[in-house]
């Protein structure tokens, strides 16, 4: 916690720097601000603070230097391993009102933009271009690119086109010392170390995304949207490895299981069987040529290993709807429970049915009620664990449910994250990923970035740097994890 002296000099010396309508300090509006969409850890901030260019940025971070107070950049919040939690308090810079799209070039397939244009909205930019940003994760219409650099974001289509590091050629990083410094560039393949790609997935802790320099794809020139319909989750995981066993890579590959299909079939009336026990959303793209042949023998395979049903997206407007009712599964969650608690752990695919087989008896022996929607190409599940959070009881059987699902990952050859990040949920699982020497030249790497431990304390990373665990209090909020 800042004390209240050193609270007024930095409010006196943030309203200097971003105006009134650019700061606030009343409990009120910092309760927003107390979370992201791990909701099981809350700290309140001392101050929350709206830049709106660069040259703020480099000013904020000095006076924070100078009167050694902790901060933190934040996007949307929709992140879900506590990595925007304000640990200890201090400042919350919110990049929100940075969301210009600066620049895009076709001609050489790359656009430039802001740390808090929305994802969606540089999609929606792009429409009838003929190109497109490929990472969209789940949270696409909220989400901002300045926070997908962070977490190194996945999403649907990841399976085929790569991950966030695979599409960001070059960033401008406003470092912890005040100093601004491009990394990459937007030609390819830039020269010397790639410290765009160590930055990426650092989640925050190397420094402040000014710009970020992305990659542009071209269009598909024809794809194909399927649903597939199965009894239970242990065919649809089957017919997974069967799909990727085959030599097909499809565009996405997506399983939705009962609970889910039912909340989405409540919210879109899509026409979902609800007596079915998963779902699979299968898409496949290229030229027009191949993509009819790739997913005839999709629906083959599918009906070889127990799909009751195959279902084609008949129109543009079809397709629209079933990735709708994927991209909004979360939003869909409220009619179920008032409060859920989002995993991200990663398994090989032929160990799908195993770790869904963990997740249904940590149901049981929990007493909770656990769903499931994730990208099951890659095996990047996300159990989405229902409780209320005004129940403490509730939370402590979460807590522990989350813990073992995470463990079963790593015992099944995974890890505990895909995408979300360490944050400060998973800090217990660091040094079972980690060996000792890994983990403190992470924390070497770290501190050539962040030498005073003020940008974003407390948090470890899974590749892209950490914290040692000497910095680590006992009472620090990861800890809960492992309750």
């Amino acid at each position: 916690m800042v004390s209240a002296e050193k609270q007024r000099e930095l409010i006196r010396r943030f309203r200097a720097i971003v105006g009134e309508d650019g700061i606030l300090t009343q409990p009120e509006d910092l309760a927003v601000y107390e979370c992201d969409g791990y909701v099981i850890e809350k700290k309140t901030p001392d101050v929350v603070l709206f830049p709106t260019e660069r040259d703020q940025i480099v000013a904020i971070v000095q006076a924070c230097r100078e009167l050694e107070v902790p901060y933190i950049p934040r996007g949307a919040g929709t992140s879900l391993a506590g990595g925007c939690l304000p640990v200890g308090g201090g400042v919350v810079i919110a990049l929100t009102r940075m969301r210009k799209i600066l620049e895009v070039n076709l001609r050489n397939r790359y656009a430039i933009v802001e740390p808090g244009c929305v994802n969606v909205h540089l999609t929606q930019h792009l429409a009838g271009s003929g190109f497109h940003y490929a990472p969209d994760p789940s949270s696409q219409g909220a989400c901002t690119l300045g926070g997908n650099v962070a977490t190194n974001s996945g999403g649907p289509h990841t399976l085929k086109y790569g991950v966030t590091v695979n599409h960001v050629l070059g960033l401008e990083v406003v470092l912890p010392n005040g100093s601004v410094v491009e990394l990459g560039g937007v030609a390819e393949d830039a020269p010397g170390y790639d410290l765009t790609g160590l930055f990426v997935g650092s989640e925050g802790t190397f420094g402040i995304c000014t710009k970020v320099m992305v990659r542009l794809t071209r269009d598909p020139a024809a794809c194909r949207t399927m649903l597939g319909v199965f009894e239970n989750v242990q065919d649809a995981t089957h017919c997974i490895s069967g799909i990727i066993s085959a030599g097909i890579v499809p565009a996405a590959l997506e399983m939705m299981d009962q609970g889910i299909v039912e909340a989405l079939e409540a919210a879109f009336q899509f026409g979902f069987p609800l007596d079915a026990g998963a779902v699979l959303l299968i898409e496949v793209d290229g030229l027009e040529a191949a993509v009819d042949s790739e997913a005839q023998h999709i629906i083959e395979i599918c009906n070889a290993r127990g799909a009751r049903e195959m279902r084609w997206a008949e129109t543009a407007a079809e397709r629209q709807l079933l990735w709708k009712c994927r991209k909004q599964a979360f939003g869909a969650i409220g009619r179920l429970s008032s409060s859920f608690c989002t995993q991200d752990g990663v398994v090989p695919r032929t160990k799908l049915p195993e770790i869904l087989n963990f997740i249904s008896e940590c149901e049981k022996r929990h007493q909770l009620r656990i769903v499931n929607v994730f990208h099951a190409g890659d095996g990047n599940i996300h159990p989405i664990l229902l409780f209320d959070e005004r129940d403490e009881t509730q939370i402590q059987h979460v807590l522990a449910a989350s813990h073992e699902i995470l463990q079963k990952c790593l015992d099944l050859g995974g890890s505990v994250t895909g995408e979300h990040g360490i944050g400060v949920e998973k800090l217990d699982f660091m040094p079972r990923l980690f060996s000792e020497t890994d983990l403190a030249i992470m924390s070497d790497i770290r501190k050539v970035f962040n030498p005073d431990g003020l940008c974003s304390p407390n948090k470890m990373l899974p590749t892209a740097g950490a914290c040692g665990m000497e910095e680590i209090p006992r009472d620090h909020p990861g800890r809960r994890a492992a309750l």
